[in-house]
C-alpha cells in the first residue's frame, strides 16, 4: 500500500471515529432505563447537569428526547428550492440539545466553556441545564415543568413571555407528549438500576 493511502486510511478511520456525538440513537427510547444501560455516560452528563443546574434528569432525557431523539449530530432538515435543489438547513440547530448557533454561543460566552461542543452528551445536558434555569430565572417556570420548560426552550425565552406558543397547536401537543414522556422518564429512572449507580 503507497504510503499517501494508508495516510488517507488512516485519515478516514480517524473522521469516521471523531467527535463526542453519537450518529445513532439508542434502542427502546420509551424506556429511561434502557437508554442509561446503554450509554452510561449519558447519566453521568444528566447528573452532572442535575447537580449544577438543579433540572432533573428526567426534564432533560424527555427534552432531549424531543429535540434529538439522543443523535449527537442530528441536524434540521435540509430545504429545497424547486423540490431538487438543496439550499440550506431549517436552522442551525445541531446535536442532542439542538441548539441553535447564537444561543450556544450566549452560552459558551457565560459559562466560559470555550471548548465545549453541541456533539459531546455533557456538554449538551450542561447547555440544556444552563438554558432551563434561566428560564426559571427569568420566567418563573419550574425546572420540574417539563412541558413550559420545552416551550421556553422551543420559542425562546421572550416567545414564551409573549405566548407565541399559543397559535401553534402542534407545538402545544408536542410539549405536552414531553411533559408526559417526563413523568414516564421519572416513574422509570426511580426502578432502574442505572439510576443507582
Amino acid at each position: 500500500m503507497s504510503r499517501s493511502l494508508r495516510a488517507l486510511v488512516v485519515i478516514l478511520l480517524l473522521a469516521s471515529c471523531g467527535g463526542g456525538g453519537s450518529s445513532t440513537a439508542p434502542r427502546n427510547l420509551d424506556n429511561a432505563c434502557s437508554i442509561l444501560e446503554q450509554r452510561p455516560k449519558y447519566f453521568r452528563a444528566f447528573r452532572a447537569a442535575e447537580r449544577k443546574w438543579g433540572v432533573p434528569v428526567h426534564v432533560q432525557m424527555a427534552t432531549m428526547y424531543q429535540e434529538s431523539k439522543f443523535i449527537g449530530n442530528a441536524r434540521t432538515p435540509l430545504r429545497f428550492a424547486l423540490g431538487v435543489i438543496p439550499v440550506g438547513r431549517q436552522s442551525s440547530a445541531y446535536g442532542y440539545s439542538q441548539a441553535l448557533d447564537g444561543t450556544w454561543d450566549e452560552y459558551v460566552r457565560a459559562t466560559r466553556s470555550r471548548r465545549a461542543k453541541r456533539d459531546n452528551i455533557r456538554d449538551a445536558a450542561d447547555f440544556m441545564g444552563w438554558y432551563m434555569a434561566g428560564s426559571r430565572d427569568r420566567l418563573g417556570i419550574s425546572l420540574s415543568d417539563a412541558r413550559n420548560q420545552y416551550l421556553a426552550y422551543h420559542e425562546g425565552r421572550s416567545g414564551f413571555a409573549r405566548g407565541t406558543y399559543n397559535r401553534k397547536s402542534w407545538l402545544l401537543r408536542v410539549a405536552n407528549e414531553v411533559g408526559e414522556r417526563s413523568v414516564i422518564y421519572q416513574s422509570q429512572l426511580r426502578r432502574c438500576r442505572a439510576a443507582r449507580r
